[in-house]
């Protein structure tokens, strides 16, 4: 872990939501055997029945981008922001999809507190769960992560199950709620069977903060009385690449920033098991309208990649143009040495020279989402945190037009 419509609506805390009319979506992409067919008449004949979906924490990363596929396919979209007035926030939301049939609506509302939740959830029949903290570096106090992430989870699910409306939540977890302890065989290929060891000693926070939220969540759904009870669908991503839209960008994108700013002068051996963050938005919106998915986990994930590796492509691409990318290998001791100062090298220190790999069967054969190439990921990443302002944009760099989907 180095790791419009144009217009917003603005939805106040005890505020009563208006209805507003459906409109029939656009047909999604399938292939051409029978079986997918039949599949797809029967998602498309949930989406367009589908209402209103909320996102939680709509403006960061990942939530922005699922937004916006959200809104290419038709659905109309409520999203759960802290502050409806910050317009550096909610502005991303206004023009992260122009041609949108309905524009946003927002509610403030926050993982910690039950107020607004109630106002967020009512009349939505859909729900997607993003909101939770991911930080860059070991936190000082764990439960500054854990507890916002837990917490936040039940909330959501508990103001859901009250609304009586919602018939399925798409909950964001992550491929560290799959597999996170780094002492265990890098010989197999784990899959939504396996599950993380909360308590292994060297665990990650943000790993254990999202296994225990998961794990709450199927926890919380399983003892609904069946008046209540609404689908559970988990999407676990690997590490997200991806462009960053408007600025927006997640902490998982840092390990690209870092080579592109210089702040990563060598190059410790480490692997990551990465997908794409157009990818992970795809997978939310089949996960909410398939229905296959219901009560199963998905990884999302394209593959692994070696940061010496991610490090070549960048400088393929961009060391003509002014940027310069290191190729000094990092020797594992000064790696170690570092990581007393640095608690983002403390991090990487037990992952050198460790390949950990992770089915994405379901990924492809439910969702029905085939993985970008990993090179598409990286250097799209590269661009967008070039054009997005995050990096510097050198006087020889070439614009690449980038695909949003």
């Amino acid at each position: 872990m180095w790791w419009r419509r144009t217009g917003i609506l603005t939805v106040p805390r005890q505020t009563h939501i208006v209805k507003v009319a459906r409109s029939p979506l656009p047909l999604l992409s399938v292939s051409c055997d029978s079986t997918a067919r039949l599949q797809s008449r029967r998602s498309l004949a949930m989406a367009q029945d589908s209402g209103l979906v909320l996102v939680t924490g709509a403006s960061g990363f990942i939530a922005l981008h699922v937004v916006r596929a959200l809104l290419k396919q038709g659905f109309r979209v409520r999203g759960t922001v802290r502050d409806a007035k910050n317009d550096r926030k909610t502005k991303p939301l206004r023009t992260c999809y122009p041609e949108a049939q309905h524009p946003v609506e927002l509610a403030e509302a926050d993982l910690l507190d039950d107020a607004g939740w109630a106002d967020a959830v009512k009349g939505c029949q859909l729900v997607v769960h993003v909101a939770s903290p991911f930080p860059n570096a070991e936190p000082n106090h764990p439960d500054d992560v854990i507890r916002p992430a837990v917490e936040g989870t039940r909330r959501v699910l508990k103001f859901a199950a009250d609304a009586g409306t919602v018939r399925r939540v798409v909950l964001t977890s992550t491929m560290g709620a799959v597999h996170g302890e780094v002492d265990t065989p890098a010989d197999r290929e784990y899959d939504e069977n396996d599950w993380t060891n909360v308590d292994f000693k060297g665990l990650e926070t943000y790993a254990k903060s999202k296994t225990l939220a998961e794990k709450a969540a199927w926890d919380f759904v399983n003892a609904l009385p069946a008046a209540k009870r609404f689908e559970l669908v988990t999407v676990n991503p690997s590490l997200v690449f991806g462009p960053p839209l408007h600025g927006a960008y997640g902490t998982s994108i840092e390990v690209v920033k870092r080579l592109l700013d210089k702040s990563t002068p060598l190059i410790p051996y480490v692997n990551f098991a990465v997908c794409d963050v157009r990818d992970v938005a795809k997978a939310h919106v089949q996960a909410l309208i398939v229905p296959e998915a219901a009560g199963q986990r998905h990884i999302i994930n394209s593959g692994n990649v070696w940061l010496k590796d991610m490090a070549h492509m960048l400088r393929e691409e961009l060391s003509c143009q002014g940027y310069y990318i290191p190729f000094l290998s990092a020797p594992n001791i000064g790696l170690w040495l570092v990581g007393f100062i640095d608690r983002s090298a403390k991090m990487l220190y037990p992952r050198v020279g460790k390949v950990f790999k992770f089915s994405n069967k379901r990924m492809r054969e439910v969702l029905k989402v085939e993985p970008r190439p990993i090179r598409e990921s990286v250097l799209d990443t590269a661009h967008g945190l070039i054009q997005a302002g995050i990096i510097h944009e050198a006087p020889k760099y070439v614009r690449k037009e980038l695909r949003l989907d």
